[in-house]
C-alpha cells in the first residue's frame, strides 16, 4: 500500500469538490448588496472652556485619621442622600482614576477634578483610589486620603463605597453641591 503525503490544509481534493458540487448543485449568485461599510465611532471630543485656566489652590489637608470612614454625609442633609447615592438612583456622570499617582500628585488631580465637575454642573461622580493591596504593608494609602480630602471638600455632600461593579470599596461614589 502505497502513503501519499496529506495535502496542506489550504488545498481541496479533486474529489471532494466534485462531491461538494453534486451537493449543492446549481448555485445563483446573490443580487447586488446596498451595504454601507462598517467606519470606526467617531471619538467625542473633551469638553473644555475656552477661558485660561484657573490656578486652584490646594486647602487639603494630608493629615488623615487612622482609619477612613467609608460613607460620609455633610452636617444639615438628610440620612435620605446618602441612601438614594447607596442605591445608584444617582447617574454616575464621570470618574477619575487616582491608581499609582503619589499622595501630592492625587491630591492635586482630584481637587482640578471636583472643580472641572462642579464648573460643568455634574452632581454624581467616582473617584477610583484602589483598595491598596501592592502597597508597602498593604496599606492603602490614597483609600485613606481620598476619603479624608473629600470631607474637606466644600463642594462634597455625601460620598459612600461605590458598587461592587463600579470598584467596591476601592472607589467613592460622591455626590456634589448643585452650584458649588
Amino acid at each position: 500500500m502505497k502513503k501519499t503525503a496529506p495535502n496542506p490544509p489550504d488545498q481541496i481534493e479533486p474529489d471532494d469538490a466534485t462531491l461538494f458540487r453534486t451537493a449543492i448543485g446549481k448555485v445563483k449568485p446573490l443580487a447586488g448588496q446596498n451595504r454601507v461599510k462598517p467606519q470606526s465611532q467617531p471619538r467625542k471630543p473633551l469638553l473644555r472652556s475656552a477661558a485660561p485656566a484657573r490656578t486652584i489652590s490646594d486647602t487639603l489637608s494630608d493629615f488623615a485619621p487612622e482609619d477612613a470612614p467609608s460613607e460620609f454625609l455633610r452636617n444639615g442633609l438628610s440620612r435620605m442622600a446618602l441612601r438614594k447615592l447607596r442605591r445608584g438612583e444617582w447617574p454616575v456622570q464621570d470618574s477619575l482614576d487616582l491608581h499609582g499617582n503619589s499622595s501630592d500628585a492625587a491630591r492635586i488631580l482630584l481637587q482640578e477634578f471636583l472643580h472641572e465637575a462642579t464648573q460643568r454642573g455634574m452632581r454624581c461622580v467616582l473617584v477610583i483610589h484602589g483598595k491598596g493591596m501592592n502597597s508597602k504593608n498593604g496599606e492603602a494609602v490614597l483609600r485613606k486620603l481620598t476619603r479624608h480630602w473629600l470631607t474637606q471638600h466644600c463642594c462634597v455632600l455625601v460620598y459612600c463605597d461605590a458598587p461592587p461593579r463600579q470598584g467596591g470599596s476601592g472607589a467613592v461614589l460622591v455626590l456634589l453641591k448643585n452650584n458649588c
